[in-house]
């Protein structure tokens, strides 16, 4: 049995060695250790493995030395803040009277004009009391825009050691996370930084970025969320509805003779959203059968599954989702350079696992695999008629591929997208998860190839080729 233990240590020689001892008496293995005392002083990150029993004992003996709880929770620490302020006269001034109700002292200011309507100024609180400082950023807030800047953006190194608490209070007071979800995002941010900080790349990169992909995903909810959606005749009785939202994949809606089928869904925190627009495409969709077919097990591709009756998929995508709704990882976390950023997706976006028993294994995976490309069966909906192709893993394993030779239709999820279809808001969003990932593909080399093997598939004539994310591309091939 593993743990997360997220440690309050005093800052002095020797610190670490008693807790190593504590977990060594009781025969626990420490599997992940990280602390960097630039970042927060006090936090030092933790997995063991044990029993459960063990397990137990060591939250005993831990609690007893002072190493979980809020023992250093008064200890006087600098929290550096930035707030965006009007570059007008007085626009500090209800800032200051904040800091003077709270009582914190200022040891550090900073401000200049930058030539917009609006100036950063930094400040540096002394603060000893981490609920304290939690319940000033969200009176803050309501003044003007409000972060916690962590040590590598300044010049100089501050004592932040309630950095970590303050950072995740920010993200979840943004996406309205439960306390369960608060202590979820603290673990996975911990570990992507350290996968990150071990490949040389600037601690302050991973939680710049994390910060800007929940600010995307916040801004764009409720009636902020204004998906692009389009239509595509396909044939005299079948047409595309595709529906783009500025986050997370597209999703496909195939009217044909009257019958509806769904293609990928988007992320989770996007559920209410995305019924109001299929109620609006599909004015009988609460009382209709809801089927839906997934290219791919990734988390923005299959958040709204719980909505539908029916899930279309292959054999490795239904092994996925099962071990998903079982608590094991899925492919994604599998990969340890991706297993914390899809975590904090999971998180993020409310992400529920689905119920195997809705799952419909359509087409068994391929034993072996000698071309990037294989078909492994055929899916017939309408009057549409697709050969159904299983790729070798280079995006996800499991992903697959539907090409209608006769409509000239291709549905390729993400092993082909059009990069130059994409919205402003869906440009932003992609800039994130390569760097948090390394890579959106699992093997990029190879989700290479399998870009062209799905070009050199399609016929002459011209086709409609929708990628999950991004506008529909026009595809011409010739003689």
């Amino acid at each position: 049995m593993k743990k997360t233990y997220i440690t309050s240590m005093p800052d002095h020689i020797g610190a670490f060695l008693k807790a190593s001892e504590c977990f060594s008496s009781l025969g626990i293995n420490i599997t992940r250790v990280n602390y960097n005392k630039a970042i927060d002083s006090h936090i030092l990150f933790i997995d063991a493995d044990g029993t459960e029993e063990q397990l137990k004992k060591a939250d005993l003996e831990l609690e007893k030395i002072g190493y979980l709880g809020n023992d250093n929770a008064n200890k006087t620490s600098v929290v550096l803040l930035e707030f965006c302020l009007k570059d007008i006269p007085g626009s500090v001034t209800d800032i200051l009277k904040l800091i003077s109700e709270f009582n914190f002292n200022i040891s550090y200011i900073s401000s200049q004009e930058n030539g917009t309507d609006y100036q950063y100024f930094k400040m540096g609180l002394y603060v000893d009391d981490s609920d304290k400082i939690a319940y000033f950023l969200s009176q803050a807030e309501k003044l003007c825009n409000v972060r916690v800047i962590d040590y590598n953006r300044s010049k100089n190194v501050y004592d932040n050691s309630i950095f970590y608490n303050t950072y995740v209070l920010g993200l979840s007071q943004m996406m309205g996370l439960s306390a369960d979800g608060k202590q979820e995002l603290l673990i996975n941010i911990n570990l992507a930084m350290q996968t990150l900080d071990e490949k040389g790349l600037s601690p302050y990169r991973t939680f710049d970025s994390i910060s800007k992909f929940a600010e995307l995903l916040s801004i764009s909810k409720g009636k902020n969320f204004a998906p692009r959606i389009s239509t595509h005749k396909i044939s005299e009785n079948t047409e595309i509805t595709l529906v783009e939202p500025p986050c997370g994949s597209n999703t496909i809606i195939i009217n044909s003779n009257g019958e509806y089928l769904f293609i990928d869904s988007g992320y989770a925190c996007y559920q209410n959203e995305m019924v109001n627009i299929f109620n609006k495409i599909i004015p009988e969709f609460s009382t209709i059968k809801k089927k839906i077919l997934i290219t791919h097990a990734d988390v923005d591709h299959c958040g709204l599954l719980p909505i539908f009756d029916e899930i279309i998929t292959n054999e490795k995508t239904a092994k996925c989702l099962e071990k998903e709704y079982n608590g094991l990882d899925g492919y994604r976390e599998e990969n340890p350079l991706h297993k914390p950023y899809i975590n904090i997706c999971k998180i993020l976006t409310e992400y529920k696992p689905i119920n195997p028993e809705k799952v419909v294994k359509l087409w068994e995976s391929a034993q072996t695999y000698d071309k990037p490309l294989t078909q492994t069966g055929f899916y017939n909906f309408g009057e549409l008629n697709f050969e159904v192709y299983e790729g070798k893993g280079g995006h996800l394993p499991g992903e697959i591929v539907l090409i209608d030779y006769a409509n000239h239709i291709a549905i390729t999820g993400d092993i082909y997208i059009n990069t130059h279809g994409l919205t402003a808001e869906q440009e932003k969003y992609n800039r994130y998860a390569p760097i948090l990932m390394t890579s959106v593909d699992t093997d990029p080399k190879l989700c290479s190839e399998e870009r062209n093997a799905i070009l050199q598939r399609l016929g002459v004539g011209k086709w409609q080729i929708f990628g999950a994310h991004g506008f529909k591309k026009d595809y011409s091939v010739n003689l």
